[in-house]
């Protein structure tokens, strides 16, 4: 029952991946002018497919909340190890500037 659920939940990933393709298709569309009428028919028929696959999901057992795309991708990056800065290395006061004369070109 397990694989059929993580299955399930596979393909509700994949499919919001698409999604998130097709939306940004249609606002690309959109601001240039142009029909976007097939994008915007792919997308309804993805969002069906996701209704029905979360309502698969359900009846087979699987009750905890599905993340939307971007709490994934949050997650996925936190996960990641932070670069730590190397420290900045001391200067020396040696060959600094002398009062009285400046390193400006005149």
């Amino acid at each position: 029952m397990d694989n059929k659920i993580n299955e399930i939940r596979r393909r509700i990933s994949t499919l919001r991946a698409e999604m998130t393709l097709v939306e940004a298709s249609i606002r690309d569309q959109v601001n240039r002018d142009l029909d976007c009428s097939e994008a915007s028919y792919r997308l309804m028929a993805m969002r069906a497919e996701v209704a029905e696959l979360v309502g698969r999901w359900k009846a087979a057992g699987g009750g905890e909340r599905l993340p939307t795309v971007r709490e994934r991708l949050s997650r996925s990056f936190a996960d990641r190890p932070v670069a730590t800065a190397k420290p900045a290395p001391v200067k020396s006061d040696k060959g600094s500037a002398r009062p009285g004369r400046s390193n400006a070109r005149a």
